[in-house]
């Protein structure tokens, strides 16, 4: 009897510790985690947002098919159950989906690595007149995107300057979720940045919004903020870029020319907030790929 009492007590000894907080018991091994190391830091650091310029069966189907991917995919209509609009969940926020391609943003690359990417289905473009316009996209489909993104942004502390287009990290490619995204609104939401009107007036000093400036200068400072800048671009190549940074930010004219307003707007944002967490970001990236 005093033996079994013994066994027992050991074992309510073992489950004890087993139990404690941070001690993990597995099939055949025990985890530890009470000790967390310093040189670490999320793996999740940017949101990327697109358009998947097809309809929602196609869109699924590329989706979910062998050659790109994404985290998540919105219906423009999403469908509702017990009054909440679906989302397609298809890649595991902790797998890496295939979704940004070769991508920069604020010296970091292969984007894939670090970001969640949300698909939109909405048609894209179509050229008319001779220039590309974009479709609007459903208030239903924003109504649903909000809640996600900002579930994401919350769970990653994602920053406001690090919820991105396509367009902005792949500007020689990809034009999407282009000028009728309605990052203005998503803004308001607590989802990405937006400039503050004050302070570009302030920046502006009086110039009209399209009086031409220099785009060296404009190309110098969207580098700072994050772009992906080159010595050795084409004029063309120059031009998508700050095409890029006015369908975000500017959506009201975006010809990719430098103008007083768009070098307004950029150095608010440099000013503000970007220095730091672009160097932040970068020196990251750096110790990822030096290990």
């Amino acid at each position: 009897m005093r033996a079994l009492l013994w066994l027992v007590g050991l074992a309510l000894l073992l489950t004890g510790c087993a139990s404690e907080k941070g001690i993990i018991d597995k099939d055949g091994y025990q985890l530890d985690s009470r000790h967390r190391a310093q040189a670490a830091y999320p793996r999740i650091k940017v949101l990327v947002i697109h358009y998947t310029a097809e309809n929602f069966d196609v869109s699924l189907a590329t989706l979910t098919g062998r050659n790109v991917s994404s985290h998540y995919l919105i219906p423009a209509i999403p469908p509702l159950y017990g009054g909440k609009p679906r989302i397609w969940q298809l890649v595991p926020e902790q797998d890496q989906a295939w979704h940004a391609g070769v991508s920069f943003w604020r010296g970091a690359t292969r984007l894939n690595d670090t970001s969640i990417g949300i698909e939109l289905e909405n048609r894209g473009w179509r050229m008319s007149g001779g220039v590309k316009s974009f479709a609007p996209f459903e208030s239903a489909q924003i109504q649903a995107l909000i809640p996600l993104a900002k579930d994401i942004i919350a769970r990653y502390d994602i920053k406001p300057q690090n919820v991105v287009a396509h367009a902005d990290i792949a500007p020689q490619r990809k034009d999407d979720p282009g000028p009728r995204f309605p990052w203005r609104e998503l803004a308001a939401q607590g989802i990405g940045a937006w400039p503050d009107a004050q302070r570009v007036a302030f920046y502006l000093a009086g110039r009209a919004p399209y009086t031409p400036v220099d785009t060296a200068t404009v190309l110098a400072l969207l580098s700072r903020y994050g772009y992906e800048v080159k010595a050795d671009m084409t004029a063309r190549e120059q031009q998508r870029v700050i095409m890029a940074f006015q369908m975000h930010f500017r959506p009201a004219q975006w010809n990719g020319i430098a103008d007083a307003e768009t070098q307004a707007i950029v150095k608010h944002y440099w000013r503000s907030t970007a220095r730091i967490n672009a160097v932040n970001f970068r020196d990251r990236a750096a110790r990822r790929r030096c290990a």
